[in-house]
């Protein structure tokens, strides 16, 4: 079952793309593919075994099995890639090469779903690469020279970042007691490792950079802010939400299932990881403050963002590793929001830079609501998911012991809300506090949603024309009600933070 969940979505996208039919029936089977690959990735989570495909040696096999970590990646997927199939139904209307979009986000939500449930390392390493490959033409979606350039950079760097991961992948599996599978505390030969400590160190370091290249960790980031503005809105919202996100999978695969946190505590592997981690928040908030195209400000906020998670698991303990996760879930759902709200900007008004979108608020109220809970779950206001995940973070930081290690985090975390709250709140007021001398038709009126809502005469009161305008670029509920879901969901990583920490409480326990 687990083998037949991750091929459907292929399979099935492929069939719909290739036969001919009314794009409103194609429509329809997308929506139930997506909506049939749910139901199966639900089951699985809940009833299917592990499933051994073929033996790759004597000792090491190629199969899949679902534990909990992989269970609370593959949930987030699922949510986020529903979320964004709907949405592209409206935003896709009109492009050329709709179908073939289609194709590669399921063979890509077919690549992501089966690195979410590998069973082993090798396994891991093969889906992993597999992710890569299915998602890179939905950068290159457009076809321009910007596309095919921002696509080879994200291909490059990626491809060079698993380089590093399959070095770290071949020494643990040749020092490896029982390479077949994870295990909480890793599965290393103590007696073949003795000696080997330091050698086995530098190559999880390596692995760790080269994993985190796909989760823009300095200094392999540089394909984010090139890859997100140029892809489509759906696609951008998956590689930030999910599909960077394999690279975080992968360093937990790396350091607490296989290497194990006991081989890196406290050398110097941690520190260079809190470095590096700390330095891309940093960084990340630092350049997304600066910017003024709204997709490449998102694009270095999630350089930003993901290294929040980065940081929880270079804590190696349960709170950091706990906070990590809940980032993660809060992260997806949010950053999904805004870039998908950055979509509905192009799409309805064909605005790109952030300064173009004063009062917007009064075009699509809906939009910009959701686009405010989304930044605000991100700079970590509570009840929403960002306030519960660097609560976690900051606290397990202080309580670690690590003397400056223990003060630094919960500062960076602190600095880059502050940066967070300024390149992503001033657009949200201005959409809804415009000012004086504000005017819709000056600011909108190349819109022809607009242009048809405006009043013919103008003796109308400002009143008036403020109410006849309100929601007049909203768009359909192909791409509203994702919005709302996602939104809803980062209150929900919020509200349900203690009970998500609870119910994976052994389990993270276990891995530390």
């Amino acid at each position: 079952m687990l083998l037949f969940t991750i091929l459907f979505p292929i399979l099935a996208g492929v069939a719909a793309s290739v036969r001919p039919m009314p794009r409103r029936t194609r429509l329809q089977c997308y929506a139930a593919v997506m909506l049939l690959t749910d139901a199966f990735a639900v089951w699985c989570m809940l009833y299917a075994p592990p499933v051994r495909l073929f033996a790759l040696t004597e000792t090491l096999d190629f199969h899949f099995a679902l534990d909990a970590i992989g269970c609370v990646f593959l949930s987030v997927v699922l949510l986020v890639y529903t979320a964004a199939c709907f949405y592209a139904f409206e935003y896709m209307s009109g492009q050329e090469r709709e179908e073939a979009f289609f194709t590669f986000y399921f063979a890509s939500l077919g690549a992501v779903m089966s690195a979410c449930m590998a069973g082993n390392l090798v396994t891991f390493y093969f889906c992993f690469e597999l992710a890569t490959l299915s998602s890179m033409p939905l950068v290159l979606h457009e076809g321009t020279k910007e596309a095919i350039s921002a696509a080879l950079k994200y291909l490059f760097y990626s491809i060079g970042g698993a380089l590093l991961g399959l070095l770290a992948v071949v020494c643990l599996f040749w020092y490896g007691a029982d390479a077949n599978q994870f295990a909480a505390g890793g599965f290393l030969d103590a007696g073949r490792a003795a000696g080997h400590e330091s050698l086995l160190r530098a190559v999880v370091f390596f692995g760790i950079v080269g994993f985190g290249a796909k989760a823009g960790m300095y200094p392999l980031h540089g394909w984010l802010p090139a890859a997100h503005p140029i892809a489509p809105a759906p696609a951008s919202a998956l590689l930030s939400g999910v599909i960077a996100k394999m690279g975080v999978l992968g360093v937990i695969r790396l350091v607490y299932f296989s290497a194990g946190a006991a081989l890196v505590r406290g050398t110097w592997v941690q520190y260079t990881w809190m470095c590096l981690a700390m330095g891309t928040i940093f960084m990340g908030s630092m350049m997304a403050f600066r910017e003024k195209v709204m997709k490449k400000r998102l694009a270095y906020s999630s350089i930003s963002q993901i290294s929040y998670i980065m940081l929880g698991l270079s804590l190696l303990n349960a709170g950091g590793l706990t906070g990590g996760l809940l980032h993660f879930a809060a992260h997806a759902v949010s950053k999904g929001t805004l870039f998908l709200c950055a979509g509905v900007f192009i799409h309805k008004l064909g605005r790109r830079e952030a300064s173009r979108l004063r009062g917007v608020g009064q075009l699509m109220p809906v939009t910009m609501w959701c686009f405010l809970i989304a930044s605000l779950s991100l700079v970590g206001i509570p009840p929403l998911g960002g306030f519960a995940s660097k609560w976690y973070l900051s606290v397990s930081a202080v309580a670690n012991g690590m003397g400056v290690f223990s003060i630094l985090p919960p500062v960076i975390l602190l600095v880059s809300a502050f940066l967070t709250a300024g390149y992503l709140l001033p657009v949200a007021v201005d959409a809804f506090f415009p000012g004086r001398g504000f005017s819709v038709k000056q600011e909108f009126g190349d819109c022809p949603d607009v242009q048809k809502r405006l009043p013919a005469s103008t003796g109308k009161t400002k009143k008036q024309k403020a109410v006849s305008l309100n929601g007049a670029a909203e768009p359909s509920a192909f791409m509203t009600v994702p919005l709302v879901a996602l939104c809803a969901a980062a209150l929900c990583v919020g509200l349900c933070g203690s009970w998500f920490a609870e119910a994976l409480g052994g389990v993270i326990r276990g891995l530390v």
